[in-house]
């Protein structure tokens, strides 16, 4: 037996609109006039493009407690070939995140770590 209070499939239930403002008319020409600096906003967006993929947010967290790493000890950490391993650093690098020094045939990483706090710093501005 049918229960009274089931719809219809075919019934579609549209809702009314909202005849309301939320905020006043200063307030939207104030935001309506935002100018960004599109330069910064691409900065930005290219830092937290490169701390968006977990094994690079992992490099940076291995980072954060040492002065420098070299690639072999990086490696460790991961169950990632040498050439994968590089390719993270490189775009870590080309992100303005991480330094490197080659001394010999090695080559050591270290945290640009005013990069992360301008990203900090940009990030609460923009709140």
């Amino acid at each position: 037996m049918a229960q009274a209070n089931r719809t219809s499939p075919d019934i579609v239930v549209r809702p009314q609109p909202v005849s309301r403002r939320c905020c006043d008319d200063d307030c939207m020409r104030t935001v309506a006039r935002t100018v960004f600096n599109h330069g910064r906003l691409a900065q930005v967006a290219g830092v937290l493009a490169a701390l968006g993929d977990e094994t690079r947010l992992k490099m940076v967290q291995l980072l954060t407690g040492h002065e420098a790493l070299c690639v072999c000890e990086l490696q460790q950490a991961f169950d990632l070939g040498q050439p994968t391993i590089s390719h993270h650093l490189r775009i870590l690098r080309e992100a303005g995140i991480v330094d490197v020094v080659r001394r010999g045939t090695w080559a050591y990483y270290s945290l640009r770590r005013e990069t992360l706090q301008r990203l900090t710093q940009d990030v609460l501005e923009a709140a």
